[in-house]
């Protein structure tokens, strides 16, 4: 049986979300990728085991994860059984509900029906009695907001998550949101969003503003941009890559020659500040006071000894911050 590390909490800053009680750490592990049915167990293993160690006690999770969808959270099921059970009350277990789970139109955006009934899977899927934050994962066009709330409102009530999070909304509907939630007493304290140096669209929309005068915490994923905010791609497109390998979610278009040069400038100034530059990468968003936490993938346990290097140096002078800004050409 696995022994989790005595001084893992010596390892990890944790920064209280928005203006509730809940402290998460500053990095935090998604399970997006390498947790389904094509990855290796043993390997899943060691990867929840090592952010445990260092003091990552956040596993986020979503409904459809995989491949194929759902296999993330059996998997994570098995090592929680397996191997982190002891420590169910020092952990953040989150997932989500609002992309596409199963055939018909009850498994699908943000209906009451899908919402409730996803929660329900995925906790069965895990072997929990609930989870501490339950997401809806995208907005949904059609679905009054009101039902949307109120099933996030009745998973909570329920006692089936502690917590209840938005992803991937824009400020102006994440403020009729919080307006929504916060008259039906719903602790909703969290948002998850794509942000990282290349990608400033929660600036864009208002949602990084909104979270913060509403007093929200801010979760980010894809830091690195999937891979493209690291050394990964500086001589070109390896074989071995993602891009390559999975071209689901990162396509060889999206890397262009003009954001190649920004990339590589990107590299210059993490060189002048002696890291790498995902270092640098993850150093920008954990110094940003509006970011709760920044969400990591890894596809072995060496990345996230990796990443984690970034709190070496999280300070960035006012001119370093003004040189990367002057990278980015949208």
């Amino acid at each position: 049986m696995y022994t989790a590390d005595a001084k893992r909490y010596e390892r990890m800053k944790y920064k209280r979300c928005g203006n509730s009680g809940l402290l998460l750490p500053a990095v935090s592990l998604g399970l997006w990728h390498n947790f389904g049915d094509t990855g290796d167990y043993d390997n899943m293993v060691r990867m929840c085991t090592v952010a445990f160690d260092n003091g990552i006690t956040h596993f986020d999770l979503a409904n459809n994860y995989g491949p194929e969808a759902g296999s993330a959270e059996r998997n994570f099921g098995r090592i929680l059984k397996e191997h982190l059970k002891p420590y169910r009350d020092e952990l953040i277990i989150s997932t989500k509900a609002g992309y596409e789970m199963w055939d018909g139109p009850y498994g699908n955006w943000g209906s009451r029906k899908y919402l409730l009934a996803s929660l329900d899977q995925s906790l069965m899927r895990m072997g929990l009695d609930y989870v501490d934050i339950f997401y809806h994962h995208r907005m949904d066009p059609d679905t009054p907001l009101e039902e949307t709330m109120g099933a996030l409102e009745q998973a909570v009530r329920s006692g089936k998550a502690l917590y209840a999070g938005l992803s991937n909304y824009d400020g102006k509907t994440l403020e009729k949101a919080t307006a929504i939630l916060e008259e039906r007493h719903v602790p909703f304290i969290i948002n998850q969003n794509r942000y990282n140096i290349l990608d400033r669209t929660i600036e864009e929309n208002g949602l990084k503003e909104t979270a913060h005068r509403l007093k929200k915490g801010i979760i980010c994923f894809s830091p690195l941009a999937q891979g493209l905010l690291s050394d990964r791609y500086l001589n070109g497109i390896p074989e071995d890559s993602r891009i390559r390998t999975d071209g689901r979610f990162l396509k060889e278009e999206q890397l262009s020659s003009e954001k190649l040069e920004m990339i590589r400038r990107l590299n210059a100034i993490a060189g002048k500040r002696g890291q790498s530059l995902a270092e640098t990468a993850l150093a920008w968003l954990l110094h940003d006071e509006d970011i709760t936490s920044v969400l990591i993938g890894a596809s072995k346990p060496s990345q996230i000894i990796e990443d984690l290097k970034a709190f070496e140096n999280t300070d960035f002078t006012p001119e370093e911050l003004q040189e990367i800004d002057s990278c980015i050409v949208y």
